[in-house]
Formats: C-alpha cells, structure tokens, sequence
C-alpha cells in the first residue's frame, strides 16, 4: 500500500509539473515576439509603456512558481514550498494590480490591445473578467492551503483563467477565429485536469467542477455583456480613471 500511495504520488506530482510546463510553453509562444525574445523582433508591434515589462516580468515569475512547486514536494522541501507560497501570494496581489492596471491602460489607446482587432472598451471585459476570477481562485487557494488537493486544483485552475491573453497571440491563422478559439484552447487544461480527476479520484473534485465551471461560463458570458450600453458605460468610466 506504501508503494502505491508513493507511486501515485509521483504521477500526480509529473502531471502538475507537466501541465504547469505546457501553460508555461502556452504564454511563452504567445508572447514570444514581443516580450520574451523582443530584441529578434524590432519591427513588431508591442506595448511601449513601463507597466507591461513589471507586468511581463511578474506574470513571468508566477508561472516558474507554478513549476517549481511541485518539484520541491518531489524532492521533499515542503519547508521551501511553504516559504514560497507566500511569495506567491505576494506575486498574486501585484499581478491583480498591474493586470487591471494594464487593461486600462491598453484600451485607453487608439489601437486598443497590440494584436487583439476588437474594439478596445469590448475587449476590456476579457482580461478584467480574468483578474475577477484569479484573485477568487487564488483567494480559495490561500483558504484551503491545508487540504492539498483543493489548493493545487485552484491555483492551477487560477492559471489556466489567464492563458486566454497569450494564446490570443499566437502566431496562427487559426487564431482568427477570434474569443471561440482562445477560450476553447484554454478550456483543454480544464479538461485535462478534469481526466486526471477521473482518472485518480473516479470523479471531478469540487474545486474542478465549481472552478472549472466559472471559467467556461464566463467566457460566453463576456462576449454577450461585452456590447452592451452597460458594459461600455462601465469600460469607459474606467478607462477615465487613469486620467
């Protein structure tokens, strides 16, 4: 029995390293050309304001976190794991701040979003929506530190909420396809996580079937709010506050 719960201990530990790995690789491609290898590609249209480096450099950290988290339980430094998590947190709240931050200041622009061909004040319902729901699932994270396997389902699941802003990017034709195909790519980890629920538990666990069900309804939830006088009354009182 010993040998078993070790064995699937392990396999668990590969799966969220490897999902965190992928989600990695996810934002990497998206945002390759103009954040992470910028300097291989000067004539492409990028951000130019300092709060989207901060904001690049710390959504960057929270993903390498997410890495190597589960890598210290395998090699058994659960002290530096817990260490950790509360940099995490830390990283969590600039990552609210400097997400809203940098919406605000995207859809305050004539051009709107660099590579996103939405009307700015619509499209601003996308990465707001997202900081609503990552500060929720960080937060349930944070609560339920000590039952392990709510807390890694939410925080994984509080990063799955953001891949939609890097896959938007990528580099594909497919991409044209507009919200439709950056949601429904970034609903393949929820049902990835979803598998290995089945797959471990025999059923969804609670924190993959609430958390997993308020990103996928959310998603057609801000397409329709998104043109609404309401939303746009909001999105551009907003926008004024940065003056």
């Amino acid at each position: 029995m010993a040998t078993l719960a070790v064995g699937r201990g392990s396999r668990e530990r590969l799966f969220y390293t490897g999902v965190a790995i992928a989600m990695f690789a996810t934002v990497f491609l998206g945002f390759a050309r103009s954040f992470f290898l910028r300097p291989w590609f000067p004539d492409l249209p990028a951000p130019t304001e300092p709060v989207f480096f901060v904001h690049g450099v710390v959504f960057t950290a929270w993903l390498v976190l997410l890495v190597v988290q589960p890598a210290l339980v395998a090699v058994r430094r659960t002290d530096l794991h817990r260490k950790l998590g509360w940099l995490g947190a830390g990283l969590a709240v600039a990552m609210v701040a400097l997400g809203i931050v940098g919406a605000l200041t995207a859809a305050r622009r004539p051009t709107g979003f660099v590579g996103i061909p939405i009307p700015p004040l619509q499209f601003l319902i996308v990465p707001l929506f997202d900081m609503v729901l990552f500060a929720t699932f960080v937060a349930l994270a944070i609560a339920r530190r000590r039952d392990t396997q709510s807390h890694k389902r939410w925080m994984l699941l509080a990063s799955v909420n953001l891949l939609a802003a890097g896959i938007a990017r990528w580099p594909f034709a497919m991409m044209a396809g507009g919200p439709p195909v950056y949601f429904g790519l970034e609903d393949l980890f929820i049902v990835a996580l979803a598998a290995w629920d089945f797959r471990s538990r025999g059923r969804l666990h609670p924190a993959t079937l609430w958390g997993g069900l308020a990103i996928i309804v959310s998603q057609p939830l801000r397409l329709v709010l998104s043109g609404t006088t309401a939303w746009l009354a909001f999105a551009g009182w907003a926008v004024g506050l940065l003056g």
